[in-house]
This record gives structure tokens, C-alpha cells and sequence, in this order.
């Protein structure tokens, strides 16, 4: 029980922290960020290539990004809980 709770303190922590300590920063995306560095740096800079397929909105592209997450920690958690169960009936 103590243990849990630790855990829980900790992921609570781990969620507050950076809100609290990014107070007034914006979020943007390491994409916007670069993007911003390089139009300083070579404002006449041009794509050497086009992407296959963008999607039709900032939403889409957020919704792919999160599925992207979700079936990531997914399978990452599947297998943890693979190995935990089968090292417990071992």
C-alpha cells in the first residue's frame, strides 16, 4: 500500500513539476522550435524535398500523434506485463 502510494506521489509530482515550473512558457513542439532556429539562421532557406502526404489539419496531425503514443505505450506496457507474468509463474 505504501508503495503505491509512493508511486502515486511520484507520477503526481512528475505532472505538476513541469507545469508549475514551465509557468508562462509555451508548449510548442521541437518541429515549431527548429523551424523558428533555422528562419534565423538561413531565413532564405528552402525545402530540398515535400512531404508524401500532410495531413488536411493541425487536429488530424495532433489525433495521428496521439494514436502514434497510444499503440507505442501499448505495446511497451503489453510486454512489460508479458514479462512480469510469465517471470511470476516461472
Amino acid at each position: 500500500m505504501l508503495k503505491n502510494a509512493l508511486f502515486l506521489l511520484l507520477v503526481a509530482s512528475l505532472i505538476a513539476f513541469p507545469l508549475l515550473w514551465g509557468k508562462g512558457h509555451s508548449f510548442e513542439g521541437a518541429d515549431d522550435q527548429a523551424q523558428e532556429v533555422i528562419k534565423e539562421v538561413a531565413p532564405h532557406y528552402q525545402r530540398w524535398f515535400e512531404p508524401l502526404w500532410e495531413p488536411p489539419s493541425g487536429e488530424i496531425e495532433s489525433l495521428l500523434f496521439a494514436l502514434q503514443a497510444a499503440i507505442g505505450s501499448g505495446f511497451v506496457f503489453y510486454y512489460l506485463g508479458y514479462s512480469k507474468g510469465r517471470r511470476q509463474r516461472s
